[in-house]
């Protein structure tokens, strides 16, 4: 049976998908070191209720 190389490649969508998810948490914890515990919970509570 002879060798076969795999040439095995990553859909674009999951790079798309982690990069975006990677760009959130890191938002998230730059907001969190930024602005404190209080006032980040605050913040996303008020954006939440804004949208309903």
């Amino acid at each position: 049976m002879p060798a076969t190389a795999s040439n095995a490649t990553v859909p674009w969508a999951s790079i798309l998908a982690g990069t975006v998810a990677g760009l959130l948490i890191a938002g998230t914890g730059g907001l969190w070191a930024y602005f404190g515990t209080a006032v980040f919970f605050e913040m996303v509570r008020t954006g939440w209720m804004a949208c309903f």
